[in-house]
Protein backbone atom coordinates (compact mmCIF):
# COMPACT_ATOMS: atom_id res chain seq x y z
CA UNK A 1 0.00 0.00 0.00
CA UNK A 2 1.31 3.41 -0.95
CA UNK A 3 1.61 6.04 1.77
CA UNK A 4 -0.69 9.04 1.19
CA UNK A 5 0.73 12.56 1.22
CA UNK A 6 -1.75 15.26 2.21
CA UNK A 7 -0.97 18.98 2.09
CA UNK A 8 -3.07 22.09 1.79
CA UNK A 9 -3.05 24.09 -1.42
CA UNK A 10 -0.99 26.78 0.34
CA UNK A 11 1.58 24.20 1.51
CA UNK A 12 1.93 22.88 -2.06
CA UNK A 13 2.26 26.44 -3.40
CA UNK A 14 5.11 27.13 -0.96
CA UNK A 15 6.93 23.87 -1.78
CA UNK A 16 6.68 23.90 -5.59
CA UNK A 17 7.88 26.24 -8.30
CA UNK A 18 5.06 28.05 -10.16
CA UNK A 19 5.10 25.77 -13.23
CA UNK A 20 5.02 22.56 -11.20
CA UNK A 21 2.21 23.94 -9.05
CA UNK A 22 0.18 24.98 -12.12
CA UNK A 23 0.59 21.62 -13.84
CA UNK A 24 0.67 19.10 -11.00
CA UNK A 25 -1.70 20.73 -8.52
CA UNK A 26 -4.03 22.62 -10.88
CA UNK A 27 -4.20 20.16 -13.79
CA UNK A 28 -2.34 22.31 -16.29
CA UNK A 29 -0.37 21.13 -19.31
CA UNK A 30 3.00 22.27 -20.55
CA UNK A 31 3.35 22.98 -24.27
CA UNK A 32 4.54 20.09 -26.43
CA UNK A 33 8.31 19.78 -26.93
CA UNK A 34 9.07 22.28 -24.13
CA UNK A 35 9.42 20.03 -21.07
CA UNK A 36 12.85 19.08 -19.77
CA UNK A 37 12.20 15.33 -20.08
CA UNK A 38 10.53 15.00 -23.49
CA UNK A 39 13.92 14.23 -25.13
CA UNK A 40 15.66 12.80 -22.06
CA UNK A 41 17.35 9.40 -22.35
CA UNK A 42 19.41 8.79 -19.20
CA UNK A 43 18.87 5.62 -17.14
CA UNK A 44 16.94 6.17 -13.95
CA UNK A 45 13.59 6.66 -12.28
CA UNK A 46 11.03 9.40 -12.81
CA UNK A 47 9.42 10.38 -9.50
CA UNK A 48 6.47 12.57 -8.64
CA UNK A 49 7.69 16.18 -8.49
CA UNK A 50 5.37 16.82 -5.54
CA UNK A 51 5.92 13.88 -3.19
CA UNK A 52 8.78 11.80 -4.62
CA UNK A 53 6.81 8.62 -5.29
CA UNK A 54 8.46 6.40 -7.92
CA UNK A 55 6.28 6.54 -11.02
CA UNK A 56 8.10 5.47 -14.19
CA UNK A 57 11.38 3.75 -15.05
CA UNK A 58 13.49 5.01 -17.95
CA UNK A 59 13.34 1.49 -19.43
CA UNK A 60 9.61 2.05 -20.11
CA UNK A 61 10.19 5.46 -21.76
CA UNK A 62 9.95 5.82 -25.51
CA UNK A 63 9.69 8.56 -28.14
CA UNK A 64 6.02 8.75 -29.09
CA UNK A 65 6.52 11.88 -31.19
CA UNK A 66 3.89 13.65 -29.06
CA UNK A 67 6.27 16.17 -27.47
CA UNK A 68 5.76 14.90 -23.93
CA UNK A 69 7.59 12.16 -22.03
CA UNK A 70 5.84 8.89 -22.89
CA UNK A 71 5.99 5.59 -21.04
CA UNK A 72 4.53 2.15 -21.74
CA UNK A 73 3.80 1.42 -18.08
CA UNK A 74 4.31 2.74 -14.54
CA UNK A 75 6.87 1.18 -12.19
CA UNK A 76 3.97 -0.16 -10.14
CA UNK A 77 0.33 0.07 -11.25
CA UNK A 78 -0.58 1.02 -7.68
CA UNK A 79 1.51 4.20 -7.90
CA UNK A 80 -0.66 5.76 -10.63
CA UNK A 81 -4.42 6.32 -10.46
CA UNK A 82 -6.68 6.99 -13.42
CA UNK A 83 -9.96 8.85 -13.74
CA UNK A 84 -12.19 10.02 -16.53
CA UNK A 85 -11.44 13.54 -17.79
CA UNK A 86 -14.15 15.30 -19.80
CA UNK A 87 -12.44 18.72 -19.90
CA UNK A 88 -11.80 20.71 -23.07
CA UNK A 89 -14.63 18.96 -24.93
CA UNK A 90 -12.72 15.66 -25.00
CA UNK A 91 -13.08 12.28 -23.32
CA UNK A 92 -9.71 11.21 -21.92
CA UNK A 93 -8.24 9.27 -19.01
CA UNK A 94 -6.28 11.46 -16.61
CA UNK A 95 -3.43 9.91 -14.63
CA UNK A 96 -2.53 11.04 -11.11
CA UNK A 97 0.07 10.17 -8.51
CA UNK A 98 -1.61 7.68 -6.17
CA UNK A 99 0.18 9.14 -3.14
CA UNK A 100 -0.62 12.84 -3.50
CA UNK A 101 -3.11 13.17 -6.41
CA UNK A 102 -0.70 15.25 -8.51
CA UNK A 103 -1.88 15.60 -12.11
CA UNK A 104 0.63 13.73 -14.27
CA UNK A 105 -1.00 13.76 -17.70
CA UNK A 106 -3.15 11.25 -19.57
CA UNK A 107 -3.04 7.64 -20.74
CA UNK A 108 -3.99 6.75 -24.31
CA UNK A 109 -4.56 3.39 -26.05
CA UNK A 110 -2.10 4.20 -28.88
CA UNK A 111 1.17 2.97 -27.37
CA UNK A 112 3.41 0.21 -28.71
CA UNK A 113 1.30 -2.94 -29.22
CA UNK A 114 4.14 -5.22 -28.13
CA UNK A 115 4.34 -3.32 -24.81
CA UNK A 116 0.64 -3.50 -23.89
CA UNK A 117 -0.67 -0.77 -26.19
CA UNK A 118 -0.77 2.08 -23.67
CA UNK A 119 0.94 5.48 -23.84
CA UNK A 120 1.32 7.22 -20.49
CA UNK A 121 1.76 10.81 -21.68
CA UNK A 122 3.25 12.79 -18.79
CA UNK A 123 4.12 16.44 -18.21
CA UNK A 124 7.80 16.99 -17.40
CA UNK A 125 6.72 19.54 -14.77
CA UNK A 126 5.06 16.71 -12.82
CA UNK A 127 8.26 14.68 -12.72
CA UNK A 128 11.63 14.69 -10.99
CA UNK A 129 14.33 12.46 -12.48
CA UNK A 130 16.65 10.38 -10.30
CA UNK A 131 19.68 9.07 -12.19
CA UNK A 132 20.36 5.36 -11.83
CA UNK A 133 23.87 4.81 -10.53
CA UNK A 134 26.02 2.25 -12.32
CA UNK A 135 25.37 -1.22 -10.98
CA UNK A 136 21.84 -0.53 -9.72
Amino acid sequence: MIKRVEKSEEEWRELLDPETFAVARKGGTERAFTGRYHDHHEPGVYRCACCGTELFDSEAKYDSGSGWPSFTRPIDPGHVNAREDLSHGMRRVEILCAACDAHLGHVFPDGPADEGGLRFCVNSASLHFQHREDGE
